[in-house]
């Protein structure tokens, strides 16, 4: 059913692949974040880019391609940011990330190449009315979050947070512990908690999932949205959640929201910095002293004395395998692990 079409991983939380749908045109005015359109591509960007499909899996595309996703917002420090509020009468707009998210570029590095550009043709629509992501977010029963935290912050994207959550999920798996993993904020990529999965959780989410394309969305929305988003996660019983924090905290992604909702869970912070003067904006911004500082600025002995003598926090280049006893024993000391079980008391 419906094979023509190519689903990015914006509607992987659908079911568009096992009941039909139709499309219709909807006014401008009338558009909404979160709505799913159907769109063709118009431009490839030369064959550089590709597309998250909705098993996480990247696909080249061609043009004249179907591509179904959402309409969102982003705001990328370092690659491109756009908005579908920005798009004209026309229906010309450009693929903002590989997961689906949909708008008009309004700015974007020199540094990548241009993005894909589609072109509207209509929103899914069923039995009159059109399909948002909210339409697909199930029921969730309230449950109070109370599982200890391990967060991962960046002062910028490609900082490294990711790399970050994946080894230290493979740590506390290999403890023997229960690993729930979540990205609460940020834009909609799949890859992201893929990764924390390969690398041993047993559950994954992130606002996908409680239907945001991206966590630029009106505060108090956004507030309801992470509440069911951290029910799901305490629904999993698990015995310590890995949460990236996706962006940085001075974008517009809702950042401080996310960290004030789970702060008296948090035993463990690691801040991935890609330069060492960041460090010290991040923890004024996000009023937090990280227990780590990892990411490219602990590269080199100088980036790590900088950070020391500047923010007096422990700088640690964790993807550097003979740090790891070090990191192993910080985390241990902070979640108070004694025979694979954790102490919910406070650090």
């Amino acid at each position: 059913m419906n094979k023509e079409y190519i689903f990015t991983s914006l509607t992987r939380i659908t079911d568009f692949r096992e009941k039909p749908f139709s499309t219709t045109l909807v006014n401008r005015n009338e558009w909404k974040t979160g709505d799913y359109v159907l769109t063709r591509v118009i431009d490839n960007a030369n064959g550089w880019l590709q597309a998250e499909s909705d098993n996480g899996r990247m696909m080249n595309l061609m043009e004249g391609d179907l591509l179904i996703g959402a309409l969102g917002v982003r705001h990328a420090t370092l690659e491109a940011t756009g908005t579908w509020e920005k798009v004209k009468s026309n229906g010309k707009m450009q693929l903002l990330t590989g997961a689906g998210l949909l708008g008009k570029l309004t700015s974007k590095s020199f540094m990548i190449p241009n993005l894909i550009e589609v072109q509207y043709i209509g929103h899914l629509e069923r039995k009159g009315k059109t399909l948002n992501m909210i339409d697909f977010v199930p029921d969730i029963k309230k449950i109070e979050y109370n599982i200890p935290s391990v967060i991962f912050v960046g002062t910028s994207m490609s900082a490294g947070k990711t790399t970050s959550a994946r080894i230290v999920t493979r740590i506390l798996k290999n403890e023997g512990l229960k690993v729930v993993g979540a990205k609460l904020t940020g834009a909609g990529r799949y890859k992201d908690i893929l990764a924390i999965k390969d690398a041993g959780a047993s559950h994954i989410f992130d606002f996908v999932d409680v239907g945001l394309p991206s966590s630029i969305y009106d505060p108090e929305q956004f507030v309801v949205a992470l509440r069911k988003l951290l029910s799901m996660i305490a629904a999993t019983k698990a015995d310590v959640a890995i949460l990236e924090i996706g962006a940085s905290p001075l974008e517009p992604y809702n950042g401080d929201i996310a960290i004030e909702a789970i702060r008296k869970n948090i035993k463990c912070t690691i801040l991935s910095a890609s330069d060492p003067y960041a460090v010290y904006g991040v923890m004024k911004s996000f009023n937090i002293i990280p227990t780590i500082v990892s990411g490219p600025a602990t590269n080199t002995l100088g980036g790590i004395d900088l950070i020391e003598n500047l923010c007096k926090v422990k700088a640690l280049n964790i993807i550097d395998s003979d740090t790891l006893p070090e990191l192993e024993h910080i985390l241990k000391n902070k979640l108070q692990i004694k025979n694979a079980k954790i102490s919910l008391t406070e650090n």
